[in-house]
């Protein structure tokens, strides 16, 4: 299945925008596909034992998306980062749920992708953790807190990240570069 132009998808964002229902309705079976690559992408780097699956990730991001209300939509990438967002909340959701119920304390655990992995210096880091990072990060420069969460949670890429927040990709490059640094000596094991 090929995927729908760019131009499709932001012309029923805009009409779904402007409080069309059917707009809405067309353009999920458009995305659907996407969505289910990042969940996956997103699951990928979930833990073996994870009890939620990409598919359900995706369902779950689609009722809150659809819960959106006067979202103003500008384009197909801006509607991936809002996905990739809550892609984010319902994964930390999930893990602060599993954790809750655990016996003795484990707290859930990300197994992270390689370009991450890389930034923190091991293939694991607690999920919890992970999340109190970037929300620190976003607190000290909002910019590079949405740059990881559009690559990471959200696997968009650099291109793409640039489009969903009207940057230039060298800036992206730059800033992802330096949030790398940062959760690397955040995330590093004392």
């Amino acid at each position: 299945m090929s995927t729908p132009p760019a131009s499709d998808v932001t012309e029923l964002l805009l009409a779904w925008g402007r409080g069309e229902i059917e707009a809405r309705e067309r353009l999920m079976p458009l995305v659907y596909a996407e969505l289910r690559r990042l969940a996956a992408g997103a699951m990928a780097a979930e833990r073996r034992d994870h009890t939620l699956e990409p598919t359900a990730l995706v369902h779950e991001t689609y009722l809150k998306l659809v819960r959106q209300a006067d979202v103003p939509w500008q384009n197909r990438a801006h509607f991936f980062g809002v996905a990739a967002r809550l892609m984010r909340q319902i994964l930390v959701d999930h893990a602060r749920v599993h954790g809750a119920q655990k016996r003795g304390g484990g707290k859930p655990r990300l197994t992270l992708g390689s370009a991450l992995a890389a930034a923190v210096g091991g293939n694991e880091v607690e999920l919890l953790a992970l999340d109190d990072a970037l929300t620190e990060l976003s607190r000290i420069d909002e910019a590079q807190g949405r740059i990881v969460e559009l690559r990471f949670f959200g696997g968009l890429s650099v291109p793409e990240t640039a489009e969903a927040l009207g940057i230039s990709p060298a800036t992206v490059k730059r800033d992802w570069a330096v949030a790398r640094a940062w959760l690397f000596r955040r995330l590093a094991p004392a």
